[in-house]
């Protein structure tokens, strides 16, 4: 299946088809099923987001690592690199996520 750019905003979830939609911080590109798969892991990493929201507000509760979390948004950025363009790839390892 052929490929086509998507414009990516991780902080809302959203993956556009035109770059003039929205602001946007990675291009890449991707046939419909890795916008599918990449749609479902910035869902995932939301849910978790808004789990370690709520439990920030329980009160007596021990603050933990948010280890999940993390892990998903590694998870996100390292599939954001696999379809990002040049410049996206480059972006993603001067933020530290792929070793060089």
């Amino acid at each position: 299946m052929e490929k086509k750019k998507y414009y990516v905003r991780v902080g809302t979830g959203e993956v556009l088809p035109d770059p003039t939609l929205s602001e946007w911080e990675f291009e890449i590109l991707a046939t419909p099923q890795e916008v599918h798969e990449l749609k479902d892991l910035l869902e995932m990493t939301d849910d978790e987001a808004f789990i370690n929201y709520i439990k920030a507000h329980a009160p007596f509760q021990e603050l933990e690592e948010n280890i999940p979390y993390d892990k998903k948004l590694e998870t996100v950025y390292r599939y954001l690199y696999e379809l990002g363009t040049e410049e996206t790839k480059a972006h993603i390892r001067s933020m530290g996520f792929i070793e060089q």
